[in-house]
């Protein structure tokens, strides 16, 4: 697309926003759902614009015109947020659940990526148990112990197993996230084979008739951790789609635009991250009652869902009020 065409296709949108922005200004504190909802539209779409006018007309008119543009869009929505805790507070407020939104479907097929491999090992397992070793990372096959597990001893092997399962699962978002770059295929193999490790071990165990006390050890930080793993397999694969099937715009347009966004649902995960580490160290090895770990587990779960839902809200309202 050269620089006349892209003009035409989008000058109409831009001078409409220019609109906008003069009715906002205008009318304050009186402006329409309408107005808004197309306000945040046309606002995504000229920022997208620059980004790509930057990239192959970086010399030309449009993109300092542009440029100007999404500067006064910008001030007129950010105007009230100063202080670094305001940015920090509306990330995660807003932006971060507008992404998990938006990318919802990604995020879905993540989890079903790593539900198929699960639930093929498990499976698999069942009716051969030595296949465990051959699925099994060699430091969680040598220490696991499913007769000790819970044990008096001080639960040696338990936690151990955790932490392994924690610090493979962090390790698993950072690479389900990069993966992207790879057309998604190194996100959907990280995916697929970290289910493939959980489903073998609830094998295990549950030839072992643990499968009660083996959960009871996994999900008080495993819901959590599961949920980061989730959301960074599923930048990873909107990244990889993008990449595959551009569209109207380069491969390396969509890999600079997706990119940061993919960072930022990477960013967000971080707080889940901390909390399941807080989980892992003080509530997977206490002794404590098996059933009270599967209750820290449903407050975990219910969290979650007060936050999506109280973060649309904000979203919402966000929306229908320029100021923060």
């Amino acid at each position: 697309m050269n620089i006349k065409q892209f003009i035409k296709q989008h000058r109409d949108e831009w001078k409409h926003l220019e609109h906008l922005i003069g009715v906002l200004q205008k009318r304050k504190n009186t402006y329409t759902g309408t107005d808004i909802d197309q306000f945040n539209r046309l606002y995504q779409k000229a920022a997208q614009n620059l980004s790509y006018c930057q990239t192959y007309f970086p010399n030309e008119e449009v993109t300092s015109y542009l440029n100007g543009l999404v500067s006064k869009s910008h001030n007129l929505l950010y105007k009230d947020q100063i202080s670094s805790f305001k940015q920090i507070r509306h990330f995660f407020s807003t932006t971060f659940i507008g992404l998990l939104l938006e990318q919802w479907k990604a995020i879905t097929i993540a989890m079903l990526l790593f539900t198929l491999g699960a639930i093929g090992s498990f499976f698999s397992v069942i009716n051969d148990p030595l296949h465990l070793y051959s699925i099994l990372p060699a430091d969680i096959a040598q220490n696991v112990d499913p007769e000790r597990l819970g044990s008096s001893d001080g639960g040696v092997n338990s936690p151990l197993m955790s932490a392994s399962i924690m610090t493979n699962n962090i390790q698993v978002a950072i690479l389900a996230f990069a993966g992207g770059v790879t057309f998604g295929l190194l996100t959907v193999y990280v995916l697929i084979y970290n289910g493939i490790i959980i489903g073998a071990l609830a094998a295990l165990f549950w030839q072992y008739g643990k499968t009660y006390d083996f959960w009871a050890y996994i999900v008080p930080h495993g819901m959590i951790e599961l949920t980061a793993i989730f959301i960074a397999g599923g930048a990873g694969l909107l990244m990889g789609y993008k990449l595959f099937v551009p569209g109207h715009y380069s491969r390396g347009y969509h890999l600079k635009y997706q990119a940061k966004r993919s960072v930022q649902l990477l960013l967000g995960t971080i707080p889940l991250f901390i909390i399941a580490g807080i989980i892992e160290g003080f509530i997977t090895p206490a002794a404590i009652p098996l059933e009270a770990k599967y209750v820290v587990a449903l407050i975990t779960v219910f969290g979650l869902i007060l936050y999506m839902l109280i973060g649309k809200i904000l979203l919402k309202r966000s929306l229908s009020n320029v100021s923060y």
